[in-house]
């Protein structure tokens, strides 16, 4: 049940950002450096020369030297998911090995790719499984994330056969919110189905993780996509007609409530092709037993759910305001901290070189690794202004779960408004909520380090920093002051690279004092 019926789209699953260590040069750097003969072709700033991974483009790395693996937790056409200890800190996580004669083609590396900076950019959203790393040496990829103890979705419908409405209410909101949360920042899952999602512990009321975003996509306005992928219980009508957009991920969740209802799915053959064919006939059976006993309202939300026609399909930010889902879903009134108004609240604790430095990266990142953020802009900047103002701020942190008063939330429309003209436009909102791992890349710290270091001297001296400040209006002394006392740790009264990627990498202090590491490096 529910296997993937397009080879070309079966990737590694479970896939998250590749971050792995570069070792520091620990070389102490001279002060006196003597005239250059001819200009270097490089910078005089630390390069890393080990031998670099395909997959990540990063340098190989021990995987036993930061992790014990321990008993084999699972199996898969791609790879093999291990119990892992951080031998550092003897936590417990899950550890999958992919071997790389299993990437044979460079679509296979790209898929991976792509499943990794979705990953990246939607880490930190509830109901998504946390990742810790990615890995890669010679012979495997390896990928270490949140360990879910309490098995698969797909097990607890088995065992149980159906839920009750106010059961099957609170597990289906988990569900749709990752389809309005992934919508929301720009991402159609394509593969929706209870397989895919994990149980944290073996509670009764345990939270929803999802794992995989091997199909998924970044949304691209106006595309029409035509790939046929997707799982075959779960597929929706206009995927087999090869034409369709985000809705489907609507229908794959109506799917599972109808089968969180009944135990059963609504189209059924028994081959693939036989389900096809009754998927586009579309007979819904709402009738037989046990559907009489089930509520007019979650029969409601199914209908809206399974819509043929994917424009009269209810969306997955209408579902959670359905009155059957908000009555029996609404477990908890506690404010949900979503990944965009965590990376908003970093960006705030940051000092202004960071930030600036941070704006001249954001407006060097390739089309590819921004598409998901583009499309969260879209959606906050409701007026297609260009713009965010200050009630498009806080309506589109609301619809992502936050709670946050007006002043927190002018508090952090005035950290990201870097120009200090009363709106956040596009390259300021990418700014302040792309991902920190964009960070661990070395070429990206480098050049972002060379935009300050006009001179190539390996230093960015205080008339540079002035200048590039006063670019953007902060180049006043006591700004220039206040960066130096923090940054310039050896007191040279200038910046030095490995100063620089410091200031970068280090952990931030949010508006009510508590320490936060970055996503990255905690």
């Amino acid at each position: 049940m529910g296997n993937c019926f397009s080879s070309d789209f079966c990737c590694p699953r479970t896939l998250e950002i590749a971050i792995s260590s570069s070792s520091s040069d620990t070389a102490p750097r001279n002060k006196y450096r003597p005239p250059p003969l001819p200009p270097p072709s490089k910078p005089p700033i630390p390069l890393y020369f080990q031998e670099t991974g395909p997959i990540l483009n990063k340098p190989y790395v021990d995987i036993s030297s930061i992790y014990q693996l321990d008993k084999e937790l699972g199996r898969g056409q791609f790879g093999v998911t291990y119990l892992c200890t951080e031998r550092s800190t003897g936590m417990k996580y899950a550890c999958k090995s992919i071997s790389r004669l299993k990437l044979k083609h460079r679509k296979d590396i790209e898929d991976v790719r792509r499943e990794i900076l979705i990953m990246q950019h939607l880490s930190g959203q509830p109901n998504i499984v946390e990742f810790k790393g990615a890995y890669e040496d010679r012979n495997s990829l390896y990928v270490v994330m949140e360990l879910c103890s309490g098995g698969e979705l797909f097990d607890r419908i088995v065992a149980k056969v159906s839920y009750s409405e106010k059961e099957a209410a609170v597990v289906f909101r988990q569900i749709v919110n990752v389809v309005h949360v992934c919508h929301f920042m720009g991402v159609m899952h394509r593969d929706l189905k209870p397989e895919n999602f994990l149980l944290v512990s073996k509670d009764e009321n345990s939270a929803l993780k999802i794992t995989d975003f091997g199909l998924s996509v970044f949304i691209e306005e106006g595309k029409v996509y035509k790939e046929l992928v997707g799982s075959a219980y779960y597929v929706a009508p206009e995927v087999l007609q090869r034409r369709y957009g985000k809705e489907i991920d609507v229908w794959s969740a109506g799917i599972m409530l109808y089968i969180l209802l009944c135990g059963v799915p609504p189209f059924w053959a028994e081959t693939e092709a036989g389900i096809f064919t009754e998927i586009l006939k579309g007979k819904l059976d709402l009738e037989s037993a046990p559907w009489p006993s089930i509520s007019a309202e979650a029969k409601d939300l199914i209908l809206k759910m399974l819509a043929r026609d994917p424009k009269a399909r209810i969306t997955a930010a209408q579902a959670l305001e359905h009155p059957w889902l908000k009555e029996g879903g609404e477990t908890s009134d506690k404010p949900i901290d979503s990944a965009v108004l965590i990376r908003m609240k970093q960006f705030r604790a940051m000092n202004k070189l960071t930030k600036l430095a941070l704006k001249v990266m954001a407006e060097n990142l390739p089309d590819e690794e921004i598409k998901g953020l583009k499309q969260m802009f879209n959606n906050i900047d409701t007026d297609r202004s260009g713009t965010i103002t200050l009630e498009e701020l806080k309506a589109g942190l609301a619809r992502l779960g936050s709670r946050l008063t007006e002043p927190e939330i002018q508090q952090l429309m005035e950290a990201a408004d870097v120009d200090n003209n009363g709106s956040i436009d596009y390259m300021e909102f990418i700014t302040a909520t792309m991902h920190r791992h964009r960070l661990d890349k070395e070429e990206n710290l480098q050049k972002t380090f060379l935009y300050f270091d006009k001179d190539n001297s390996g230093y960015i001296t205080k008339e540079e920093l002035r200048q590039a400040m006063e670019e953007y209006g902060m180049g006043d002394e006591a700004t220039i002051k206040e960066i130096l006392d923090d940054v310039d740790t050896d007191k040279d009264g200038q910046i030095n690279y490995e100063e620089f990627v410091a200031m970068m990498k280090k952990g931030t202090t949010d508006a009510d004092g508590k320490q936060t590491e970055l996503l990255l490096f905690k």
